[in-house]
């Protein structure tokens, strides 16, 4: 360590990432200055002063109800792997409700790690064993989120005026999840020839890739018991139908229903979640928009409706999870630091998982990341 008290190996990874995220930062800037000089703010705002109260309160409620049956999914899963550790259904709500919250506010995506640490807390039994464990639960729903993203594509893809239902699209759309499967079931087997390799580094990064994806396949034992596992995808599923059916209620608060109905609603929701996995802004702001807008003009809405649509839609979901998610942080007793303090665990998490992958020694506890 140098005598900042920085690791070698965290500056040489360190710089890099910092040059990505200015340039991340220079071409969204870019982006946001164009959009703005082509956009009709004028007509935003009055779709916005516009908008029926009605529809946005049933989007509201459409999209809470999602979040609960998501929770509901991730008991059936929890309670498969873990079959003699007692799991109550109420402190898997409020852990679901905080990671929601954790991704609809906070920078980066820290609400994954976040509840499977919330709820590690209020299982008994020993944290170090359940953690992966739960951890591998979230992976399963990661798994069924997939499906569901699948399925948006496949009526995406039939609907979407400027694809005109490319098959071939489909086929790809469809196989995706399939392959991330087959790769997690079959990827230690694989991954046990690069272990024996000759070079040490790529023996390191063969074992520890191995280690997560055995570990990603603990989540997969829900789809071993046909009951649990029915009604884990049944109800995520039922859950991404009912995000669908909220994006379509914006849809109709603004009057934009006659362009696309259900097929663009479905659309914008997997624009959206598309957009969110490398989240480039805070809560993902201003991309969500252009996510919105995108999607909407193939559709022949104007760029100010599309504004207004999209700013409406992260609006419901950022109310949602702040409605749902506050009062599972009190019941949790729980503080804005101490999810901060997460975020900052699962970073350092990552970073040694990062030097473990590159063959170099991860950071002690006691070298914080700069």
């Amino acid at each position: 360590m140098d005598a900042a008290g920085e690791h070698p190996s965290e500056r040489r990874r360190g710089r890099p990432r910092r040059i990505w995220l200015l340039a991340l930062a220079i071409l969204v800037a870019g982006l946001v200055v164009f959009a703005l000089s082509r956009l009709e703010l004028s007509k935003a705002g009055h779709a916005l002063v516009n908008a029926d109260p009605a529809w946005l309160a049933l989007a509201l409620l459409l999209m809470a109800t999602s979040l609960l049956f998501r929770s509901v999914s991730w008991h059936e899963a929890l309670r498969a792997a873990l079959p003699e550790t007692p799991i109550r259904w109420p402190p898997v709500v409020r852990a679901t409700m905080i990671g929601v919250m954790g991704n609809a506010v906070l920078p980066g995506r820290i609400g994954e790690p976040t509840r499977v640490l919330v709820l590690a807390r209020r299982i008994e039994g020993p944290n170090r064993r359940l953690v992966p464990i739960i951890a591998g639960t979230v992976f399963s729903q990661t798994l069924m989120n997939l499906i569901a993203l699948a399925i948006l594509a496949g009526v995406t893809l039939t609907g979407a005026p400027l694809l005109k239902g490319h098959i071939a699209g489909i086929a790809t759309a469809v196989a995706l999840p399939l392959l991330i499967v087959a790769l997690v079931v079959y990827g230690p087997r694989l991954l046990r020839r690069g272990e024996r390799a000759r070079s040490p580094r790529l023996r390191a990064a063969a074992a520890a890739l191995g280690r997560l994806l055995t570990l990603a396949r603990r989540g997969l034992i829900v789809f071993a018991s046909p009951a649990r596992g029915i009604a884990a995808v049944g109800c995520q599923l039922f859950a991404w139908a009912l995000q669908c059916f909220s994006c379509y209620a914006v849809l109709q608060a603004l009057h934009l229903s006659s362009h696309g109905g259900l097929v663009a609603a479905a659309a914008i929701l997997l624009a959206v979640n598309l957009s969110a996995i490398l989240p480039a802004t805070p809560s993902n702001v201003g991309v969500f928009q252009a996510a919105c807008l995108v999607v909407l003009a193939a559709y022949g809405v104007g760029s100010g409706p599309g504004l207004a649509y999209g700013i409406l839609l992260q609006a419901v979901e950022v109310i949602t999870a702040l409605a749902l998610g506050v009062p599972a942080l009190l019941g949790e007793g729980l503080s804005w630091s101490e999810i901060r303090q997460i975020g900052r665990e699962s970073t350092r998490a990552e970073q040694g998982l990062e030097a473990e992958l590159e063959g170099e020694p991860a950071p002690s506890a006691g070298e914080r990341p700069q």
